[in-house]
């Protein structure tokens, strides 16, 4: 056995252990996104004439095809690839950065990396444990869409399971490249989580300006190339030749990059001190160190609501006339009875605006969290032994983090006015009215962390369900009952002409509030990690 992998088995178990339930909950949302969908489409695309005019409309209509990318074929199955297939791979990329930098980069943060590299583990060990979890997810995921969509023509089933699984494991080795030149977990989901958000980007930009997704911007994206599998519509199977040379170079670079470091240390080292301008307190400390992630949230939110705000009536064209549309619009949040271009783009631009808002819930996750990243990283002890109390450190992370959450939402709302060019305070009244339920999650995030830091990753499995219960819920009809497990089902949606009621702003703010006391108290009680 390669002395160079000794150890890998034992690594890749310990991996798997710990991610069994946020690596199952990420596997569940990428899938159950594209396995709502069929049933979802033919209740409104039912017949041929139906789907003829949506392909017409798509080709026609660029805004549209920035956000889902173009229609290649008019079944069900296309549609579903369609619809589902960016986003998909999306999350496959998003759930493999956070599964090899968890196991990578963070290990060595936190120093448990070098301990285990005191043992018979050899040099790349850590580093193909982490890919091969990652691969692991991946493999899960894309073999649930394949078995779930099998139905619909074996041949694009395989073709969209393959897609996404291989769009995941391309940015898993980007992950792993980044885990290498960075110094911190932190900076290395962020830079990884640039280049995804770029590869969106680019996707949309190349899709808005031509109608057959043969624009170059779409070809240099990997999200591009998962469009131009074509599952469903004569695949081309040769493009996942693209993902595995790609995957594979990067592999080389990671694989390379590894082998000429030392265990903590990284090719682009942190700014050495001393630090510009003066902290006075706890709060100017976590402002300094969590100011970027949130500059970078801030301007992404607000370049997502100006794309969203800008599609709005390229969405009401979509739906037109179809005559499930007052049935989509109660469900979105419309008016019964009142099916015009007004009701509709409200519906829309409320659908977004909890979109937006459910995203949300995954930067306050991350923010309440950097309290666990600076214990575990036994970064607090020394700052706690001086004269701030744990009260005063926490506060001032769950004041960025709170703070920063209603600054994004603000963000979001400024900018889906503006894209839609009416109305820019019920754009921000919009998504300013998820913010009770998005703090109720990063309440939680924060009694996880005070009462069982073991367990606060668990955080983001209430996230990433509380983003399953909105986006797929509906469509899969699932009872009432398990919708108002999220706190987003509790808030009206605007928005529109209802008169919404106080009560649930009071309640879930309430709620938020009595979370954080109890987590507050939990910290104060109990003994820092080790």
């Amino acid at each position: 056995m390669n002395t160079q992998l000794a150890g890998t088995g034992a690594l890749l178990s310990l991996a798997l252990r710990r991610d069994r339930v946020m690596a199952p909950v990420w596997i569940l949302v990428v899938a159950m996104l594209l396995l709502s969908l069929p049933g979802s489409l033919e209740s409104v695309y039912g017949t041929a004439a139906e789907r003829e005019r949506l392909l017409a409309t798509m080709t026609a209509n660029g805004s549209l095809r920035a956000l889902y990318g173009p229609v290649f074929g008019d079944s069900i199955g296309a549609l579903t690839a369609w619809r589902g297939g960016v986003f998909a791979g999306l999350l496959a990329g998003v759930m493999s950065l956070v599964i090899v930098v968890r196991h990578t980069r963070e290990e060595e943060e936190s120093g448990r990396q070098e301990l285990l590299s005191a043992a018979m583990v050899g040099r790349r060990a850590p580093l193909t444990a982490a890919l091969l979890a990652a691969l692991t997810a991946n493999a899960a995921a894309a073999l649930l869409v394949t078995a779930g969509l099998a139905g619909r023509g074996a041949a694009g089933a395989l073709a969209l399971g393959l897609g996404i699984g291989a769009t995941g494991m391309l940015f898993a080795a980007l992950a792993a490249i980044a885990a290498q030149l960075t110094e911190s977990a932190r900076l290395a989901k962020g830079l990884t989580g640039a280049f995804i958000g770029a590869a969106f980007v680019l996707r949309a930009a190349g899709d808005a300006g031509a109608p057959d997704g043969g624009s170059a911007l779409t070809w240099i994206s990997p999200l591009g190339w998962l469009e131009h599998v074509r599952a469903f519509a004569a695949e081309r199977w040769w493009v996942l030749a693209l993902f595995a040379a790609a995957s594979a170079a990067q592999l080389a670079v990671a694989y390379a990059l590894a082998a000429r470091r030392d265990v903590g240390m990284s090719f682009l080292p942190a700014r050495p001190g001393p630090a510009r301008g003066r902290l006075g307190s706890a709060g100017a400390l976590a402002w300094r160190l969590q100011r970027g992630a949130l500059l970078g949230w801030s301007l992404g939110f607000l370049a997502a609501g100006v794309v969203f705000g800008g599609m709005t009536d390229g969405a009401t064209e979509l739906v037109g006339d179809n005559p499930r549309t007052r049935e989509i619009i109660e469900r979105m949040g419309g008016q019964a009875g009142q099916v015009g271009q007004g009701v509709l783009a409200d519906a829309f631009l409320a659908t977004m605006a909890g979109m937006l808002a459910m995203v949300a819930a995954l930067y306050i996750v991350s923010a309440v969290l950097r309290l666990s990243a600076e214990e575990s990283g036994q970064r607090a002890e020394p700052l706690l032994a001086n004269a701030v109390g744990r009260l005063r450190w926490a506060g001032g992370h769950l004041a960025v983090a709170f703070g920063g959450s209603a600054l994004i939402l603000l963000l979001a709302g400024l900018g889906l006015g503006i894209g839609h060019g009416e109305d820019i305070g019920g754009a921000v009244g919009a998504t300013l009215g998820q913010l009770p339920a998005v703090w109720v999650i990063g309440a939680l995030a924060a009694l996880l962390h005070g009462a069982a830091p073991r367990f606060a990753v668990a955080a983001w499995a209430v996230a990433g369900a509380a983003l399953a219960l909105g986006w797929v819920g509906p469509a899969l009809n699932l009872p009432q009952a398990v919708l108002d497990l999220s706190p987003f089902a509790h808030l009206p949606k605007l928005p529109g002409g209802q008169d919404p009621s106080w009560a649930p702003f009071v309640a879930l703010t309430a709620l938020a509030a009595a979370l954080l006391a109890a987590a507050l108290t939990a910290l104060r009680r109990r003994d820092l990690a080790a």
